[in-house]
Order: C-alpha cells, then sequence, then structure tokens
C-alpha cells in the first residue's frame, strides 16, 4: 500500500515538474514573439520619423518661396 501511495506521489510530482517546464518553453517563445514584434514597431516608428523629417524639410522650403515671393 505505502509503495502505491509513493508511486502516485512521485507521478503527480513529475507531472507538475512537467507542466513547468512546458509553461517555462511557452513564456520563452511568447517572449521572442514580442521581441520581433518589438523590432518591428521600431523599424516602423524610425520609419515614420524619417518621413516626418522630410515633410518638415519641405514645408521649411515651402515657407521660404512663399516669404521670398511677398
Amino acid at each position: 500500500m505505502a509503495q502505491g501511495t509513493d508511486a502516485v506521489i512521485l507521478a503527480i510530482i513529475i507531472g507538475t515538474l512537467a507542466a513547468i517546464v512546458y509553461s517555462l518553453r511557452i513564456l520563452v517563445l511568447m517572449e521572442r514573439r514580442v521581441a520581433k514584434i518589438d523590432l518591428n514597431l521600431e523599424r516602423i516608428v524610425m520609419k515614420v520619423a524619417a518621413e516626418e523629417r522630410k515633410i518638415e524639410a519641405e514645408e521649411v522650403k515651402i515657407e521660404k518661396l512663399i516669404k521670398k515671393k511677398k
């Protein structure tokens, strides 16, 4: 009887450890996905910022042309 109980307890412990390891694996995979998403967002932000600088430079040129005509 004691050996049967020990086997059940051992099986529960092993199952719990396996679940913890699996959960950690999933967390690592999700962290990698989030890191990729973050990197892509950073790239998009850099492109938008560069485009914004171009637009602002063009705006300054247009304002200078308007002032010259007056």
